[in-house]
């Protein structure tokens, strides 16, 4: 049996931190730009793999990422870990009460928006298999239920963010549209589970015990297995140290269901994906534990995952962009008219079954993980998986421009947003209102181009009215300025306190000027009520002053927003 020797060891722990690290960072600026993190972390992946690294130094690439020998193993077993377990959060966040609560609108919109997409799907595979990318040694139906399947499968956690970043989540719509999507990808895994079936992996079961397993295991996982869960998850509250005991049973039940899928002889991940499903409909599962879950998955093992897909794939070499138009066109048409007549179908109005139309667009990861197991069993070609990692990606990019564009939300500022080192002043020259009031007031100025008199003027005017200190030791002046485009927060720290005539009476150490669009009322009620809200607590407080520099105010802004306990 071949071990893996110091140098394996040592080449497969370098090539894991510099992936992870750039698939991190990639991720990171991917989502600064309002775009899914997997497409930074797809990103990193190219940019070490062959299409880049393995052009520039070949030598540099072969090492760290060798395609053969132990680490070449180890790293390929890690990434079968990090995609069944990400499935078990995409499981985790199909909450099937939500499918009963919508009723039969949410139905029908899932139903549709599987059904059109995969009788696409069909017609077009079965129409023109080779302009779509099929392999000649392919078999004709499974390609064709491969295609079917890429083609209906949306990304569940794509649409759920961005119907929370447009805070639609719990509209009536954003309901309507997540019920569907839950749908869509349980009807979806559980015909791929059928599809992976009959292609005939299984430990000595033939095709049809293996696709009756899998339909019994998915029945039993979503009936009597969601009820044994459901059951069993007080005793581990109860009798297990939080959040250690449930973290692990929800992983050691991830594992074992993916080990059981895989005997059947369909994928572990969609073992995995329904023991996340059974999980999260459980009303005893923590919020705060599918959270960690979910941050520790989606931040080590999921950009692990996606960006090894870079490492195998030479994307430079394999683009064809005739095809990546077909298939694009393809998937947008089909899933557009799904969502939209599956709407419509529910008697929805037609400005809202676009906006549907338009969520259920995204295929995401999802079309991702379908295509690289498509790939790796040999039912389609580099050329096609490079056009459906491409798809997937656009369809992602186009759901959240398309519905702002149809709805026209109101912008959600975020005080974080208008946030820059250039207005963060950590020692104020001057410990009175006024003075202190006109210091800050000149550098927002000087950044946004504005009279610093005039802001001045109509900030002071608003003082004059009713004091804007709120207590707890901060003031929120503010203005709405004519001509702004967007929100300018300028940060000011008093270590000794100016007297802002606030309800505690309590001097403020720091104050939040807020100037804001003339048109936008929203924008500055909205900023400082997440300003208030963040600085409710003594605690924060105390640690701002604390900061010494624009980085540390910034870090305890991102920190404090997302979590409450602050310690």
């Amino acid at each position: 049996m071949q071990e893996l020797s110091a140098r394996d060891i040592t080449v497969l722990f370098l090539s894991l931190g510099i992936l992870l690290g750039a698939a991190r960072l990639m991720g990171e600026l991917a989502q600064r730009l309002r775009q899914p993190a997997v497409l930074g972390e797809l990103l990193a992946g190219v940019l070490l793999g062959p299409t880049v690294l393995g052009t520039v130094a070949p030598e540099l690439n072969a090492f760290l990422f060798p395609a053969e020998g132990p680490s070449a193993v180890a790293l390929k077993a890690i990434a079968t870990l990090a995609i069944a377990l990400y499935l078990m959060v995409a499981g985790i966040e199909v909450d099937l009460s939500t499918i009963w609560r919508q009723g039969r609108i949410g139905a029908k919109i899932g139903l549709a928006s599987v059904a059109i997409p995969f009788a696409c799907g069909l017609a077009a595979a079965w129409l023109a298999p080779m302009a779509l990318g099929r392999r000649p040694e392919a078999d004709g139906l499974v390609f064709m239920l491969f295609l079917a399947v890429a083609l209906s499968i949306s990304a569940l956690p794509v649409i759920a963010k961005t119907l929370m970043d447009m805070d639609l989540y719990r509209s009536d719509l954003g309901m309507v549209v997540v019920s569907a999507a839950i749908l869509n990808d349980l009807v979806g895994w559980i015909i791929f589970a059928v599809l992976l079936g009959l292609l005939g992996h299984g430990e000595g079961n033939g095709i049809v015990l293996t696709i009756t397993l899998a339909l019994a295991f998915s029945a039993v996982m979503l009936t009597v297995g969601r009820w044994l869960i459901h059951k069993a998850l007080p005793y581990v509250q109860a009798y297990t140290r939080w959040p250690a005991g449930e973290l692990s049973f929800a992983i050691i039940l991830a594992l074992l269901g993916a080990a059981f899928a895989a005997w059947i002889g369909i994928h572990a991940i969609f073992g995995a994906f329904l023991v996340g499903a059974a999980l999260g409909d459980s009303v005893h599962l923590r919020e705060r534990t599918r959270v960690t879950i979910e941050h520790f998955i989606s931040s080590i093992f999921a950009p692990l995952f996606f960006a090894g897909i870079g490492l195998h794939v030479n994307f430079r070499a394999h683009f064809d962009g005739l095809l990546v138009l077909k298939v694009l066109a393809l998937t947008v048409a089909c899933k557009l008219a799904g969502g939209y007549l599956g709407a419509r179908w529910g008697r929805m109005p037609a400005r809202e079954a676009w906006a549907v139309g338009f969520a259920m667009v995204s295929v995401g990861a999802m079309g991702i993980i379908v295509g690289l197991i498509a790939l790796q069993a040999g039912i389609i070609g580099q050329r096609l998986f490079v056009a459906l990692v491409i798809m997937a990606m656009a369809t992602a990019m186009l759901s959240g421009p398309a519905l702002r564009l149809i709805l026209k939300p109101a912008r959600k500022w975020a005080p974080r947003d208008a946030l820059s080192a250039k207005l963060f002043l950590r020692h104020l020259k001057f410990c009175t209102r006024r003075e202190a009031l006109e210091e800050m007031v000149h550098a927002a100025c000087t950044v946004a181009g504005l009279d610093p008199q005039r802001i001045l003027t109509e900030v002071w005017s608003r003082e004059e009215t009713l004091s804007t200190g709120i207590g707890n030791g901060i003031a929120l002046p503010h203005a709405r300025v004519a001509g702004l485009r967007e929100p300018i927060l300028t940060v000011g720290i008093c270590d000794g306190g100016i007297d802002f005539d606030a309800p505690d009476g309590q001097p403020a150490h720091i104050l939040f000027l807020i100037l804001t669009p003339a048109d936008d009322p929203r924008a500055q009620l909205t900023m400082a009520a997440e300003i208030a809200r963040l600085f409710r607590k003594q605690a924060v407080l105390d640690r701002a002053l604390r900061t010494r520099s624009f980085t540390d105010f910034l870090a305890l802004m991102s920190t404090s927003t997302e979590s409450d306990p602050i310690r």
